[in-house]
């Protein structure tokens, strides 16, 4: 019987304390780290991996993610793995595929349905299951989603809950809870989230608070209310207890490039009266969520039926029209252009991905707002779109923060999958290597080891796992393999389905899932489950 089953040696430890790196050898037996130290003799070992000029870290945490749907269809999850990720946080943003009951579960099996999959599931403990039975290429943490839980109890109202349907929320935020999950999101753009006030979030993280988990949010707003959505963001976590998180922290619109630096004040203000609030960002100035976000809120109650039937009706689309050419607009992309929206996933007509708003406006001799009714209506309200809105001075001033870890806000795909739909945002194949290669090689924005703490043990210890995020004897064995020299993104918005290079080798719970840097097409990952 071998004294370790993987020796790896000759390697540059980056352990994720943020601890300055140096050589070392780490060995694992089964899933566990059970030796680290410069001396391990690789005599007995079962397989010895020669880290000889790279760099052996944890495996990376993606802090937000949105793989809840294709982890069942393309369980591999390479876009992520390939890039050193051994652990994402899925249900983010407000959606969560549970609970699986009334609106929710109509949409969840119209989604699924495309790929054929049997919606089974009714409570995030049975879709977790799920996943664990049908196998996962990469550890899985679940949020439950705010939208999700609102929509189960009250549907899309635009409304208070009364006191039945607020007690509905507590118990389904709370059933999610015992079921597994790590937390509760919310999405402040999204309905029904955001028809939700701030005492209804704070009753519903209550519960969160109670079992130990995190408040995520995506704010109301990060433009001209940036910093009113961060004070609320506190206010819930100091009234409910719960920790926040602050998904992907930016100031999304060129009116108000800057303000980060007033944000992360109130953020540092609040830590220091006791209440725990970090954010995530991904590493670029282009955002991306579904071109339906535009429309103003009122437009989506009762669900994206019921928006296209007000794009279709003359009096409400022109209403929609005058909101969408306002100096403030009710949804996202607000002050750009045109030129700054590119379609990103359109199902009816795929030459149209990868083009902007204002060429295809442009081509079909259109206005470009009503070309983005018009694209909507074709599609029953369901486009993926990217929105250039960010300062990147801005994007470095908050990655350098102590407060920041990484997410990627994107779904792991797997190329010729069928999830690896369109023209995704790059950062689905690309946002850990470009840190470690733009901004820590290339641009010595953050060092190495900062870099790797924020995405591996400062994420660990945010979550709770107390057994992930460092290299450390008794520590699972997530580690990643990369060369620091090589490591690069080769994702672009014009041809985003590449996966990163320079990771050499990534091993998932004991198991090597990246070798030589192809993936093995092994499924080592598991479904983790709040204590």
């Amino acid at each position: 019987m071998p004294t370790y089953d993987l020796l790896i040696v000759n390697a540059t430890l980056v352990d994720g304390t943020g601890a300055p790196g140096g050589p070392a050898a780490v060995a694992v037996r089964d899933d566990t780290i059970v030796a680290v130290g410069e001396d391990l003799q690789a005599d007995g070992a079962g397989r010895v991996i020669d880290g000889a000029g790279l760099v052996l870290a944890p495996g990376f945490v993606d802090m937000h993610s949105h793989s809840d749907r294709t982890l069942l269809v393309d369980p591999t999850a390479e876009s992520k793995v390939r890039q050193g990720v051994t652990t994402e946080v899925i249900g983010n943003c407000g959606f969560s595929p549970t609970p699986c009951v009334g609106s929710v579960a109509e949409e969840e099996r119209a989604h699924f349905g495309r790929w054929g999959i049997d919606v089974t599931w009714r409570t995030m403990g049975e879709y977790l299951d799920v996943l664990a039975n049908r196998g996962v290429g990469i550890n899985v943490a679940a949020l439950v989603g705010h939208g999700a839980v609102r929509r189960a109890a009250m549907g899309y109202d635009m409304r208070a809950p009364d006191a039945g349907e607020l007690s509905a929320i507590r118990r389904y935020v709370a059933e999610s809870m015992a079921g597994g999950a790590f937390g509760m999101s919310f999405g402040g753009i999204y309905p029904p989230s955001n028809y939700a006030d701030t005492e209804e979030l704070i009753e519903a993280s209550r519960e969160v608070a109670a079992a130990g988990g995190i408040y995520a949010c995506h704010m109301r707003n990060e433009r001209e209310r940036l910093l009113e959505a961060v004070e609320e963001s506190i206010r819930i976590g100091r009234e409910s207890g719960a920790s926040v998180q602050i998904s992907h922290h930016k100031a999304s619109s060129p009116k108000v490039w800057g303000m980060v630096t007033e944000s992360l004040k109130l953020i540092e203000a609040a830590n220091a009266e006791g209440v725990a609030v970090a954010v995530d960002q991904y590493p670029y100035r282009a955002s991306s969520t579904n071109l339906n976000a535009m429309m103003p809120s009122w437009a989506h109650e009762g669900g994206l039926g019921q928006l296209a039937l007000r794009l279709d009706h003359p009096e409400q689309r022109a209403r929609i029209l005058a909101d969408l050419r306002s100096d403030t607009p009710g949804g996202t992309g607000a002050n750009l252009t045109p030129s700054d929206i590119l379609v990103a996933s359109c199902r009816t007509d795929r030459s149209l991905d990868g083009r902007t708003i204002a060429q295809i406006a442009q081509a079909r001799g259109a206005d470009p707002y009503e070309t983005i009714l018009d694209l909507l209506l074709a599609n029953e309200c369901d486009i993926g779109a990217i929105f250039f809105s960010m300062s990147e001075d801005d994007v470095r001033y908050v990655m350098r923060h102590p407060l920041m870890t990484v997410g990627s806000d994107s779904s792991s795909m797997v190329i010729g999958g069928k999830s690896a739909e369109g023209k995704p945002h790059p950062r689905t194949y690309g946002t850990f290597a470009r840190i470690l290669g733009q901004y820590v090689r290339d641009e010595g924005v953050l060092a190495l080891e900062e870099a790797v703490a924020k995405m591996t043990g400062r994420s660990a210890a945010k979550l709770g796992l107390a057994d992930r995020g460092t290299v450390e004897v008794g520590k699972k064995a997530d580690l990643v393999l990369f060369s620091a020299e090589r490591v690069r993104e080769t994702s672009t918005f014009e041809e985003p389905h590449r996966y990163a290079e320079g990771i050499e080798t990534v091993i998932l719970n004991g198991r090597v899932v990246v070798d030589g840097g192809e993936h093995t097409g092994t499924l080592a990952g598991r479904v983790l489950r709040h204590p």
